[in-house]
């Protein structure tokens, strides 16, 4: 007969076939210890190799571990007491924490600090790398003080969230053929060139998530005309989706997509930018940009390269304002947003882009576009629109300008060639429509 005590018997015998984790091991059991101003490389990595073995957590007790050239080569956690863990390079290498075709390993609560000596001159150099690793998690971590990377990732899944990267010389974090990775809730601070960037060495498809994460301070040391100073850059990775990150005083964009299809940049809030805020070019096919919230920026939003073939976009809700134009670079003007192929531009908020608030089109680059249904405040030209021979399918319609010294404007590259194309007696090419507008 069944009754209450043999049901609780029962249940204490699943209950006791249950797996139970295995307690974490201490690194002090290895001769680790602590403050030590000494490396301490050798024990250290004795001690991962034993946890790995027996399946378990190693953990590492507050203070400072000086260490190099460390390994992990299949699964572990590594712990320590978030803050006040840190695992410091003692001497220029090549890295200090190094992972490598591994399956779940996860570090937790662990101040990695590369201590500014030189890392190696590859481009992929960094305090912690891993390479083909699958299920890997960095989480309520430190990484800092780089001389090159702070975190570099080479064909990973996994997550990096809770985190902080900062002083780091070239990159906060790296990542290169991502297969299914998050990387959210971090901050990423004080950055030479790029502050989160994802790539993939050839066009195809990516899936990166890269979420509410908080990026400032990116200088872009390096140069050039928008390679470096981003807070966040996608090349060539498709399928990615930057949402919710608030992202400051970046040398050129905030966020920055080169090439990869299918992105998401929705929701994001931008603000003290030297060139264009959000940069959407080159060969991209797809792109959605919503949402965000752009405030004294070079340029507003830029998705263009329709002669490389980049097209098919939707850029809708969003406010863009004080635009200033770049100092650095006079072909950046002072635009709230401009865009060129096959594209929907509604319910837009522009106010103070001194050149444009909306520009369509560039000399032939222009096909398919709608402006539709924006609020065009305080700019010399409200909208303007390429009207050289071979554009066609434009419309513009039911849009607010406010303020402008030319509501809509005919232009031929960067010069207006039309009289203002709001007065319904000065006629549009035959394939563009213009009607519904409201110019005050």
């Amino acid at each position: 007969m069944m009754n209450r005590r043999t049901l609780l018997g029962a249940g204490a015998g699943v209950a006791s076939l249950a797996v139970l984790p295995v307690a974490a091991i201490s690194a002090t059991k290895f001769g680790v210890k602590p403050n030590l101003p000494r490396d301490q490389s050798r024990k250290l990595q004795k001690a991962i190799d034993a946890a790995i073995k027996s399946g378990g957590e190693l953990h590492l007790p507050g203070g400072i571990y000086i260490a190099r050239k460390l390994r992990i080569e299949a699964g572990i956690t590594i712990s320590g007491v978030p803050g006040l863990t840190h695992i410091v390079l003692g001497r220029p290498a090549n890295y200090l924490l190094r992972i490598d075709g591994a399956k779940q390993v996860t570090l937790r609560g662990i101040v990695f600090d590369g201590a500014n000596h030189p890392l190696g001159s590859e481009g992929n150099a960094a305090v912690v790398k891993a390479g083909a690793t699958s299920g890997l998690t960095i989480e309520h971590c430190q990484i800092k003080n780089s001389r090159a990377n702070g975190i570099s990732l080479n064909g990973c899944s996994g997550k990096i969230i809770y985190s902080t990267v900062r002083k780091c010389a070239t990159g906060g974090i790296y990542s290169l053929n991502a297969k299914g990775l998050e990387i959210g809730h971090n901050h990423v601070a004080e950055i030479g060139d790029n502050g989160i960037l994802v790539w993939q060495s050839e066009k195809r498809e990516d899936g990166t998530l890269v979420h509410n994460n908080r990026i400032e301070k990116v200088y872009g040391k390096s140069g050039g005309n928008g390679q470096y100073g981003n807070g966040v850059g996608v090349f060539r990775a498709g399928n990615v989706v930057v949402s919710g990150n608030q992202i400051t005083d970046c040398e050129f964009s905030a966020v920055r997509n080169n090439g990869g299809d299918n992105i998401q940049i929705t929701d994001n809030n931008c603000s003290r930018l030297n060139e264009v805020a959000i940069f959407v070019e080159f060969a991209f096919q797809g792109a959605v940009v919503s949402g965000n919230m752009i405030e004294k920026a070079g340029m507003g939003i830029s998705i263009t390269n329709f002669n490389d073939g980049g097209r098919l976009a939707v850029c809708a809700n969003n406010i863009v304002r004080d635009m200033f134009g770049a100092r650095s670079n006079p072909n950046t003007q002072a635009i709230g947003i401009a865009v060129e192929a096959d594209t929907a531009v509604s319910g837009n908020v522009v106010e103070n882009a001194k050149r444009a608030g909306i520009w369509l089109g560039w000399g032939k680059y222009l096909r398919d576009v709608t402006a539709n249904g924006n609020i065009v405040r305080k700019c010399d030209i409200g909208i303007s629109v390429s009207v050289v021979k071979g554009v066609k399918n434009v419309l513009i319609a039911n849009n607010l300008v406010s303020g402008a010294v030319q509501s809509i404007a005919g232009m031929d590259h960067d010069k207006t060639v039309t009289a203002d194309l709001s007065d319904p007696r000065n006629k549009p090419p035959k394939t563009f429509l213009i009607n519904g507008n409201m110019a005050s």
